[in-house]
């Protein structure tokens, strides 16, 4: 399975299957899922496409497989707090920038609980951390809070 940011969208996964039919599911920011299904004699062209609600995407990753995980959604309790990895882009007004310039908890109410670089997990970056393009931020807040943070995130 490959993935690609889809900025101010969310993720496309791709995935061919053993018989070589092509599937690929968009995850929106807003928690709703594109589920998509190629022609087998065409690749490039799609068959289905299925808009499904937060609620009926986990109905369906439940059917498929009860121990469902999400690579971008990490946790979500009954308080309603979501952790999610946001990617800070090459072109991010923040690349260079210190964490604490974005204002991120005052601003969103979320917390950065850790950031991924390379093969290097920081936990618990301070405001002075330096952010830098390619680090992944794992962000744990309401689901309004990362999503406001992954946009001042995604500022260019």
């Amino acid at each position: 399975m490959s993935s690609t940011p889809l900025p101010g969208i969310g993720v496309r996964y791709d995935l061919t299957t053993r018989e070589q039919r092509r599937l690929s599911v968009v995850a929106h920011r807003d928690g709703s899922r594109t589920l998509n299904a190629y022609q087998e004699d065409d690749p490039d062209a799609c068959a289905l496409s299925v808009r499904l609600s937060s609620g009926e995407a986990e109905a369906l990753i439940d059917a498929l497989m009860p121990a469902h995980h999400s690579p971008n959604l990490l946790s979500t309790t009954e308080l309603g707090l979501v952790a999610e990895r946001v990617e800070l882009s090459a072109t991010s007004h923040w690349n260079g920038r210190l964490l604490g310039d974005t204002r991120m908890r005052t601003e969103t109410g979320v917390s950065i609980v850790a950031v991924l670089r390379r093969a290097e997990a920081i936990p618990s970056p301070g405001p002075d951390f330096r952010l830098a393009g390619g680090d992944t931020l794992i962000v744990i807040g309401t689901r309004e809070g990362v999503e406001a943070a992954a946009a001042i995130l995604g500022r260019e």
